[in-house]
């Protein structure tokens, strides 16, 4: 069953669970998982020029979602409207819960204090789907 693990960043900016998502991918590429991050259609140009920069020290290869390549990429970007490949992981920074969250074993939630009533939705619906939970308060990441 895919594992639902909600991240609780003390910050109250948007740029803050971007910046936090490059860590998580970073972290779970360096274990060879294969990673979606989804994102707001608007965001997406900004994640993946994030991930050439962030973390300073460390290069993250992926590339935005496209059938024909991103299968090939460790990390692919994609928007609310594309349906990943076969991957692992799956950072979710949209508003929603996809779909296909089913086809992970592992979703990542990252939440910024002031968007709490959406995490405590997203929360909710997944624990009425039947989801394994986990909650992480981080502080003081960077």
């Amino acid at each position: 069953m895919t594992r639902v693990d909600f991240y609780l960043l003390q910050d109250v900016e948007e740029a803050a669970r971007h910046r936090f998502a490059c860590r998580l991918v970073g972290r779970a590429a360096g274990t060879g998982k294969r990673v979606h991050l989804r994102a707001a259609t608007s965001d997406v140009a900004a994640i993946d020029e994030l991930l050439w920069e962030y973390p300073r020290d460390r290069f993250l290869p992926h590339a935005r979602h496209d059938p024909g390549e991103a299968p090939f990429a460790p990390v692919a970007i994609g928007s609310e409207s594309e349906r990943p490949g076969h991957r692992q992981l799956l950072i979710n920074l949209t508003a929603g819960i996809p779909d296909f969250v089913a086809g992970f074993e592992r979703v990542c939630e990252i939440i910024v204090v002031n968007a709490r009533a959406e995490g405590r939705a997203k929360y909710r619906e997944y624990r009425d789907r039947g989801y394994p939970l986990f909650h992480h308060e981080i502080d003081d990441w960077e």
